[in-house]
């Protein structure tokens, strides 16, 4: 189990998303293009950047534009020149500057529940994914703790999967994410 120190100060005990552990579920290979859409401070971007290996690229699209910075700051300093931090909208077609079709695997963390238009965002997300590319949604079942979601807005796993699959995409599998999350996988067509 791991720690997690909350906002307020008090010790939690439960297993949260573990870049490392829940990266296995994606079947990244050396060579692939990934997309982190709402990357944030780029939390995974590390452990992307050494999957795709140095001939493959880590697109990290952010709203917030000083996290982009961060992110960029970030890459700089471990030498992760695969890391291309993009300031974007996701809920705009287009708005996420990655080009159409060359993203193999996309990736949604604990970003789904904030996005106002998920058919857009999940709209955006496939014109960038090449045929047979794989999205992976990762976000919170539950608020838990003071963390997380009010509970009106988390997003079930029944319903993201509804939302995704009106969009297209090809339902897979669930996989492990942590105590408080779910992960799933889907496939575009």
């Amino acid at each position: 189990m791991d720690d997690i120190s909350s906002t307020t100060g008090v010790k939690l005990q439960g297993r949260f998303v573990v870049p490392g552990k829940v990266a296995t579920h994606f079947h990244i290979r050396e060579g692939d293009t990934v997309a982190d859409f709402g990357a944030g401070g780029g939390y995974f971007i590390e452990i992307l950047a050494n999957l795709v290996g140095e001939e493959g690229s880590v697109y990290a699209c952010e709203i917030q534009r000083d996290l982009v910075d961060t992110i960029g700051a970030l890459a700089r300093s471990k030498g992760l020149h695969q890391v291309r931090p993009l300031w974007g909208d996701l809920e705009e077609i287009g708005g996420t500057k990655v080009p159409d079709g060359v993203v193999d695997v996309a990736l949604l963390v604990n970003t789904f529940f904030q996005l106002e238009d998920k058919t857009t965002a999940l709209r955006e997300m496939a014109r960038t994914m090449r045929s047979g590319g794989k999205l992976f949604i990762i976000d919170w079942s539950e608020s838990f703790a003071g963390l997380g979601p009010h509970p009106d807005a988390v997003v079930t796993q029944t319903q993201a999967i509804d939302l995704c699959e009106q969009e297209g995409f090809v339902y897979e599998r669930e996989f492990d994410a942590g105590d408080h999350h779910y992960g799933l996988a889907f496939r575009k067509p």
